[in-house]
């Protein structure tokens, strides 16, 4: 009996014993962000960060995100936020993967990440953090996103070398150079290193930076190395092939035997330089636009960075005595011939309409390749839809400004799609959502990025692009005028219920497949409470709101034969 009863104990013992490492977990993960919230004294948190903060995949604390009752990200952009975090902030949040803190005040040294090792994300840009950039960001495998842009940061960059990193921006900082040679950081252009030591990269028009050969020299002994460990591989493979031969029977047998191992089929990776045909280093304004600066201006403006787009990153460039700009960085781009990129350049500034944001200028190089548009002050749908919904400060986003967009956008598609002028050059929007869709200061409604699916490679598209999500594009396997319909009708419904869609959500914001929830609320009786409080409560709107809402349901419809096509 006994011996029976010892294993239940054992089982018993074990199972208390990971429940107090669970909770012992749990509880200094709550000390921790109790320290943050200490640090930063901002009433907002000082209310919010109270009581659990996971309780498996849910977060009661805003700005938390949960998964299994652990930690996994920080996300306080754009609060205003003040102090300095200690740099062991993060020690016992081993399950962290995304910590943003862009656009606040928060200053000191930046955090040590060495027991982070699962970490994806870190945005701490437009801060005041100084200090060296630490090193312990080296041990960061998995390390997809660094953006430290717009701080006080000084030293020498570490070397960077992990084959995740896609997205890294030290600029406007006070670091100096060289910057480390390595394969990873010289993958990044001028854009991310820019307006630092004057060692680091020239500020004139060619925007090129220096990289150190110390570095370059490492990769080519790290390349040595393997080269000598590639000639012990072939010997051994030589010395296998002798004892087949010495115990062979046949010498035709043999010599297939030395066929099969393919020891002598390596070849030297070779790269072709394009020819440029003597690239002027100009910005090109299209005919219909004032030049008011060139290359040289833009390189020297102080910029802003405003996130990555599906072709690469996007910023506000602010020059002395002029009309800041956007400039859109292309880096994802799929092999295009300068007549083939200019070819595309034509067809997007061909189509001229209200409702369309206009191309000002493009730059077009062998290495560089830039889009300039005007600044749209009064910034997107997305954030005036969603943006501050728990901030007392917030300016509702009315009805009537609501249908307005819907109108736009209808005549702005309407445009793209039957012009019968380009009717045989126009191609689909492929990324129509709220992000997208720009708001000017005369309330003016300018749909955004146009005919950039042409640039792309379809993997970049496929996994980037709004269009790839419509039921058309899974029926046919191609992106087509359909498909912007089906993306307008998600437009709508984010509109109508000021929720999130989860095919146009920003990195690290959770949303809504609001195609189906509001199928389920229509199955189910439940319409009227889909509609977003800041208008269901607007006298005489219900009407215009249902017919809005219908009309979406028929873009939306999954057989695509039922909507409106």
């Amino acid at each position: 009996m006994g011996s029976l009863l010892f294993p239940k104990y054992l089982l018993l013992a074990t199972l208390f014993s990971l429940y107090r490492t669970s909770i012992s977990q749990y509880e200094q993960e709550r000390d921790v962000l109790y320290t943050l919230k200490h640090t930063f004294n901002d009433p907002f948190l000082n209310d919010n960060w109270n009581g659990l903060q996971c309780y498996g995949n849910t977060s009661y604390w805003f700005g938390i995100q949960c998964i299994n009752g652990r930690v996994t990200s920080i996300l306080l952009e754009n609060r205003g936020l003040s102090g300095k975090p200690s740099t062991n902030s993060f020690v016992v949040l081993s399950e962290l993967i995304s910590v943003v803190f862009k656009n606040n005040s928060l200053s000191g040294n930046i955090m040590d990440f060495s027991f982070n090792l699962k970490l994806k994300h870190i945005d701490l840009s437009e801060n005041m953090f100084d200090g060296p950039i630490p090193r312990s960001l080296l041990e960061l495998e998995l390390l997809e996103s660094l953006q430290l842009q717009e701080n006080n940061l000084s030293g020498t960059i570490p070397e960077f070398n992990q084959d995740s990193l896609t997205i890294f921006n030290v600029s406007n900082n006070h670091i100096s150079g060289p910057i480390p040679g390595t394969r990873t950081l010289k993958s990044f252009g001028f854009a991310s290193y820019f307006n630092n030591g004057p060692d680091m990269c020239d500020s004139s028009s060619s925007g090129s930076c220096h990289f150190s050969d110390a570095h370059t020299g490492r990769d080519s002994k790290g390349k040595s190395i393997a080269t000598i460990a590639m000639v012990f591989v072939i010997i051994g493979l030589a010395t296998v092939i002798l004892l087949l031969i010495l115990y062979g029977k046949k010498s035709r047998r043999i010599k297939d035997l030395m066929k099969s191992y393919p020891f002598e089929e390596r070849d030297d990776l070779k790269l072709e330089d394009d020819d440029v045909h003597g690239d002027e280093k100009k910005l090109v304004f299209m005919a219909d636009e004032e030049c008011c600066f060139d290359l040289k201006d833009l390189l020297r403006a102080s910029a802003e960075g405003l996130g990555k787009g599906v072709c690469g990153h996007t910023y506000k460039a602010t020059m002395e005595n002029r009309k800041p700009v956007v400039v859109k960085h292309f880096r994802e781009l799929k092999p295009l011939s300068n007549e083939e990129f200019l070819k595309l350049v034509r067809k997007i500034a061909d189509q001229k309409h209200p409702n369309l944001l206009p191309l000002m200028a493009y730059y077009c190089s062998k290495d560089e390749k830039l889009f300039v548009y005007r600044y749209v002050r009064n910034g997107n749908l997305f954030n005036c839809l969603h943006g501050g919904r728990r901030s007392k400060d917030r300016i509702r986003f009315s009805w009537s400004s609501r249908l307005t967009v819907a109108r736009s956008v209808a005549r702005a598609l309407d445009y793209l799609h039957l012009n019968s002028n380009h009717s045989q050059n126009t191609v689909p929007h492929g990324n129509l959502k709220s992000s997208n869709i720009l708001l000017d200061d005369d309330d003016t409604v300018l749909v955004s990025d146009h005919g950039l699916t042409s640039f792309m490679t379809f993997p970049m598209a496929a996994q980037l692009m709004v269009s790839y999500n419509s039921p058309e594009y899974q029926f046919s396997e191609r992106v087509s005028r359909k498909s912007d319909v089906w993306s307008y009708g998600c437009l709508l419904l984010e509109l109508l219920t000021g929720r999130v869609s989860v095919h146009s959500a920003p990195p690290g914001i959770d949303g809504v497949d609001l195609s189906k929830w509001v199928q389920r609320a229509v199955r189910e009786g439940w319409v009227a409470e889909i509609f977003d409080t800041e208008i269901s409560v607007e006298k005489n709107a219900g009407p215009g709101m249902m017919k809005l809402f219908e009309i979406a349901l028929r873009c939306c419809d999954e057989s695509p034969e039922n909507g409106l096509r």
